[in-house]
């Protein structure tokens, strides 16, 4: 897109002015309170003014990496880890309760559970990449779900629901900021513990959770605009599997 089009300028000056870099070694240290990062010396602090410690050594490399990465100024959009993490210790720590109730209502209206009726190639690759999911939750996590066709909200045996909240009593602060990006990027409970749990690679959760907008993109092409988002889901979605899995399977002590 040209640098003359006005709605390119205008986006561009809408957009918050970026905080310059202010340090230039980036480190990590092991402190009676967990390990902290770094900045020249200073150990980072949320937005919440809380210190920035993980337990978990790879963690704790992973949010340098991000700070070491920035450039001449700090881009928070590129650093999903240490946001999430920031999340985890300044919202969730506070409100676990709350948290898990939102990500247990996805259980109600999960994506594996809306199929299409037409036409038959949608209807069987939501049938090869959604089946198994069902009958994992069954088995496996006791989630039994009612599919439905179209997009008409179905009610979810209340077994299933109550279930889908115990389950996530397993989960810190850590691992329910982690959990909570995953069903939201994907839409589904079912997809976001699979992955967790191992069930599924990342490559295959994020392709059962695109299965209907990658037929969409077969057959009509995508634009510009809404790769770019994709592309930026994607690293939050990468990001997410991070923290999950460096919380390790129910999450550890962050």
């Amino acid at each position: 897109m040209s640098n003359d089009n006005p709605i390119s300028k205008a986006q561009a000056l809408s957009r918050p002015a970026l905080p310059k870099r202010f340090y230039t070694v980036v480190a990590t240290e092991q402190r009676a309170d967990g390990i902290a990062v770094l900045l020249d010396g200073r150990p980072l602090r949320t937005p919440g003014r809380r210190p920035l410690t993980v337990a978990i050594p790879a963690l704790a490399e992973a949010i340098a990496a991000e700070w070491r990465a920035q450039g001449e100024t700090i881009d928070p959009a590129a650093m999903p880890v240490t946001r999430i993490v920031n999340t985890a210790l300044d919202g969730v720590a506070d409100r676990a309760d709350a948290v898990r109730a939102d990500i247990a209502r996805f259980a109600e209206t999960d994506l594996i559970c809306y199929r299409a009726g037409d036409p038959e190639g949608l209807v069987e690759l939501q049938r090869r990449h959604w089946d198994p999911l069902c009958a994992w939750a069954r088995d496996e996590l006791g989630l039994g779900f009612v599919l439905a066709e179209g997009v008409m909200h179905v009610a979810q045996p209340p077994a299933s629901l109550a279930r889908a909240a115990d389950l996530l009593l397993a989960f810190d602060p850590l691992g329910l900021a982690a959990l909570h990006v995953l069903t939201t990027l994907t839409g589904s409970l079912v997809i976001a513990l699979a992955v967790t749990r191992g069930r599924l690679t990342p490559d295959q959760g994020w392709t059962a959770a695109h299965v209907d907008e990658d037929w969409q993109i077969s057959h009509w092409g995508e634009d510009a605009e809404a790769r770019r988002r994709r592309e930026m889901n994607r690293r939050e979605f990468d990001a997410a599997v991070l923290v999950a899995m460096a919380a390790g399977a129910g999450g550890k002590p962050v």
